[in-house]
């Protein structure tokens, strides 16, 4: 058995917030440097880096995982993660079709960069990402489960976004046997205060600059069989462990 470190919630520079610095190459280059050994990108209701983020993964060895950070109809955050890259563009373009249309403004916002697996700037989106769509958190995760995903809260210990702070409770009503915690020392407090004994608590960054990426054992990890081979079948353990939680 061995220790997979991993971060299931980090953006790259298509995220309007995030730093032009965190390209997919060096989004990859640094979980490599810093024993991530699995990573999910999971840009602001979009997944179309995710594409370039596969390609720079597989260089380094990383094992890819295709997400989206989700902004509900109420301003929350939800995190959501796909087995197949096919299924998160899949999951992208019918959020499209969810999103409240306003022009980003660059200058305000920031950049929204597409990049190709070279890091090349291949396109802009026009629309600002980080607004509202029109999914509900309660629909959230049955529309992500259309597309086999995973979808829960994130940093619900955050003021910013987080299901707690906007709703006054963790949304236990819709059934969540997920979430994501920002600071893992918040994770006693949490449990006891929001009755999330049943949940599992999942550890990650929400990195938009690179110096935010989380070194070593600073980061969660799986165990997993070292008899398992290939980013497919590592990909699927997760998955199916995640499922089981």
């Amino acid at each position: 058995m061995s220790k997979y470190y991993y971060d299931f919630h980090v953006h790259s520079c298509l995220s309007p917030c995030g730093d032009a610095d965190n390209t997919p190459n060096n989004l990859a280059g640094m979980a490599f440097l810093n024993g991530v050994r699995i990573m999910a990108l999971t840009d602001h209701n979009t997944s179309r880096n995710c594409p370039a983020f596969f390609e720079a993964a597989r260089r380094y060895g990383i094992v890819p995982i295709a997400g989206m950070e989700l902004t509900t109809s109420e301003d929350i955050h939800a995190v959501c993660l796909f087995e197949t890259l096919e299924d998160a563009l899949a999951f992208n373009d019918e959020v499209d079709t969810r999103r409240v249309r306003v022009k980003n403004r660059a200058d305000i916002f920031g950049e929204q960069l597409i990049l190709d697996e070279f890091d090349n700037v291949v396109g802009h989106e026009e629309d600002l990402l980080i607004n509202a769509t029109t999914i509900a958190l309660d629909e959230a995760p049955l529309l992500a489960s259309k597309y086999g995903g995973i979808c829960y809260p994130a940093h619900i210990d955050r003021p910013a976004n987080g299901a707690i702070e906007i709703l006054g409770d963790f949304p236990h009503y819709v059934g969540f046997h997920l979430a994501e915690l920002h600071d893992r020392s918040n994770k006693d407090a949490y449990v006891r205060d929001y009755h999330l004994e049943g949940i599992r608590l999942l550890f990650s960054s929400d990195a938009h600059y690179l110096d935010q990426l989380r070194e070593g054992e600073d980061n969660d990890w799986f165990e997993i069989d070292d008899s398992l081979r290939g980013e497919e079948l590592i990909r699927k353990h997760v998955f199916d462990e995640l499922r089981l939680s």
